[in-house]
């Protein structure tokens, strides 16, 4: 998804749990009757681990003709990570591929040293009332792997771990937990998953990764006597052990690894840690130099927006 405008999201309501660093409530922000909600990047945090940037998306409901058109636009230094709870998504990219998502599966693109998509409801849902509701993450490549050759990868719902425990449920969408590992290739340490719990279910967080974040997406939870209803996300303190608990029924998203090797900038579309890398994409998406979009009209694109304003690492500069 192209990065487009919108407020930084602000700091939630005040908390008693010594082990909850940051609250942050993302700011929504109406993109043509669909809604997005951006948690990260904000001011009290711009990243979890590798995680540079996290969307909820929708959930929408879509009348006879209707869906999303995100246009052709260009990834550098990140990998997109796309995961919906409902409806569907044609994903079409500079590689040559055209693959429609699902609920329950992974869409991972890593652009590396560049790589344009897009991403449209399917033309076979068009003909009736569809919906869409998901998340689409990006994490930040290693200073390794920034200007690799770019890459695409489906997994398709059955690949995905799912370990049940009583009234708890949690897909393994990234990394390792509670003993199980994802298929889902991981550039730096990482673990991302889909928990859902019935009302009184509770499932331990352990402190097995620097960075940890939960992103409330439905429902109410407690931590330590907090409450915190979604959408939110709570970021962790390392190093202490946490039970979240449902206070109803509540879907949630779990997501952490390991601190980035150095900081990165961020602009657009783009993720680097070097400022003038961030220019010359830009320059070289206005100048066509990117591979165009296999399935798209030549005239379908994003244009860049006009200039480069990047004042520090690890902050958003909204163009």
């Amino acid at each position: 998804m192209s990065y487009q405008p919108a407020e930084d999201p602000v700091p939630g309501d005040p908390h008693s749990c010594s082990a909850i660093e940051t609250v942050i409530v993302p700011r929504a922000s109406d993109l043509g009757g669909f809604e997005v909600r951006r948690a990260l990047p904000s001011r009290g945090r711009k990243m979890i681990g590798p995680f540079i940037f996290f969307d909820q998306m929708g959930p929408a409901e879509f009348f006879l003709g209707n869906g999303i058109d995100v246009r052709p636009h260009p990834h550098i230094g990140l990998a997109t990570v796309t995961y919906l709870f409902t409806g569907a998504i044609t994903h079409r990219d500079s590689l040559g591929t055209e693959i429609d998502i699902e609920p329950g599966a992974v869409n991972l693109m890593a652009a590396g040293r560049g790589i344009a998509h897009s991403e449209r409801t399917p033309a076979r849902l068009r003909t009736g009332g569809t919906s869409l509701f998901g998340i689409q993450t990006w994490v930040a490549l290693p200073l390794g792997l920034e200007e690799a050759a770019p890459s695409f990868r489906h997994h398709p719902a059955a690949e995905l771990p799912v370990i049940e425990d009583g009234g708890a449920r949690v897909r393994l969408v990234a990394g390792s937990l509670y003993g199980a590992s994802s298929p889902v290739e991981a550039f730096s340490e990482t673990v991302y998953a889909d928990v859902q719990l019935a009302a009184g279910a509770a499932i331990p967080l352990d402190p097995s990764f620097e960075e940890r974040g939960l992103y409330v997406v439905s429902g109410e939870i407690e931590i330590a006597g907090d409450r915190f209803e979604g959408p939110q996300l709570l970021v962790f303190r390392p190093g202490d052990t946490i039970t979240v608990r449902a206070v109803s029924a509540s879907r949630l998203m779990v997501l952490g690894g390991a601190a980035m090797d150095g900081d990165r900038y961020i602009w657009w579309n783009f993720v680097s840690s070097r400022r003038e890398r961030i220019e010359a994409a830009r320059n070289d998406w206005e100048a066509g130099r990117f591979d165009r979009v296999q399935g798209e009209a030549p005239d379908e694109f994003i244009p860049a927006p006009p200039q480069v304003r990047l004042a520090e690492k690890r902050r958003v500069d909204y163009p």
